[in-house]
């Protein structure tokens, strides 16, 4: 991953093979801590949302993530990057000994895929999109009827149930102009797979 100034970044990763990475209420509860930990002082978190088998996270680097320190085998390495790198690594060995297991948890890679166009209008637009399709997703997966009974994503936040802190609430309603009665609306809406495919 390599991260850049002032862009809007959705980060995402799955269990290996598709295998579960939750499995019960304090596991989903323990990652949250992890965020708060590892995440919170190198990013401005937007939007999370964590499933059985993966998660996704809508963030920007602060100026804090971009430093870059020393990492595995002495090569420069992003503080944002690092600290996310330890969040997971942290958390597959707590779940390795919870289930006493060995052997990977999340797959290899942690993906980053910048939301940015050369048009701000467009670059928004994506921005916007992703922030819903990161809400979207439990009630998608069919895991709930709406993803305001999903209790491990920020959208419960965003819509007034609840009054977390792990995310920026700020940030997103000033790029977008949105108010948290638009936020219901919109995550009601489908995306057009196009647009998805462009999350990723």
């Amino acid at each position: 991953m390599n991260f850049v100034k002032d862009e809007f970044y959705h980060v995402y990763n799955r269990g290996n093979n598709r295998q579960k990475i939750f499995f019960n209420d304090e596991n989903y509860l323990f990652f949250l801590k992890k965020i708060r930990e590892q995440l919170l002082p190198y990013s401005d978190m937007i939007a999370y949302c964590l499933m059985p088998n993966h998660f996704h996270f809508l963030l920007r680097p602060s100026e804090k993530g971009l430093g870059e320190r020393e990492s595995y085998g002495g090569k420069p390495m992003q503080e944002l990057a690092y600290r996310t790198g330890i969040l997971l690594s942290s958390y597959a060995q707590a779940i390795n000994n919870q289930n006493k297991t060995t052997g990977s948890l999340f797959q290899q890679k942690t993906k980053a895929k910048v939301l940015y166009e050369t048009d701000n209008d467009a670059r928004i637009s994506y921005f916007e999109k992703c922030f819903h399709y990161i809400h979207q997703n439990p009630a998608v997966a069919g895991i709930v009827v709406n993803s305001a009974d999903w209790p491990y994503s920020s959208y419960t936040d965003y819509i007034g149930l609840r009054n977390g802190t792990l995310y920026r609430a700020e940030i997103f309603y000033s790029l977008t102009g949105l108010k948290a009665d638009d936020i219901k609306a919109k995550t009601m809406e489908q995306i057009d797979e196009i647009i998805v495919d462009k999350l990723f």
